[in-house]
């Protein structure tokens, strides 16, 4: 990459995550030569990797409307798949041991610059004694986080509205909070007649 490139990264990078973790994340990108994609808000997902493949390098995608913590926190997932991928060429367990090994190796040093306010480090913690799929599954953390949102940004979440209320996600599909079962809420979704099982902290807006 040429130095340009990487100052054009910075100064973008400038708009999505706190000042003081962009070097790290331009080390990586740089290191790694990441294709980093801000994408259009995915309610199943924050962010992705794709590896080398049809002539393409690492590419990770993160959702434009993440607030700073949570856009870090995402960047710093997919790097671990990144990590991962690079031990086999191949990722068999897409959130196994190695990945979680990876993460915990990305997160310490920034844990330890003091870039997180003192809430998300000890929610963060808490995740890191066995790091999940996505951050969106741990509960406690996603609250920790939202609680970061700018309010033009911030919807309800689906435990915060009444049961039998209709209600509209991030993509735009349209259900019906139903009961709630063990950690997740039944929902009906209103063009399918379909059941679906909803995180509670799922982002949601009232129709």
């Amino acid at each position: 990459m040429s130095r340009v490139t990487l100052l054009q990264i910075e100064e973008a990078l400038k708009k999505y995550i706190p000042e003081k973790a962009i070097p790290y994340c331009l080390d990586w990108i740089s290191e790694n030569k990441i294709g980093l994609k801000i994408t259009r808000s995915r309610n199943s997902k924050y962010g992705d990797y794709r590896p080398p493949q049809d002539g393409h390098g690492h590419r990770i995608s993160i959702n434009h409307d993440l607030n700073p913590y949570a856009f870090l926190i995402t960047f710093i997932h997919e790097v671990a798949h990144l990590n991962q991928w690079k031990i086999r060429k191949r990722i068999t367990v897409p959130h196994g041991k190695e990945w979680k090994n990876e993460y915990r190796k990305l997160m310490l040093p920034i844990l330890r610059a003091n870039i997180f306010p003192d809430d998300i480090v000890q929610a963060l913690l808490s995740y890191m004694e066995n790091p999940a799929a996505t951050s969106c599954s741990d509960h406690n953390l996603l609250r920790t986080l939202r609680n970061y949102d700018r309010p033009e940004d911030r919807w309800l979440t689906l435990e915060e509205i009444e049961t039998g209320a209709k209600f509209k996600i991030r993509t735009g599909r349209v259900f019906i909070k139903q009961q709630q079962l063990r950690k997740n809420f039944c929902c009906l979704e209103v063009k399918s007649k379909s059941i679906y099982f909803i995180n509670p902290v799922t982002e949601v807006m009232p129709l």
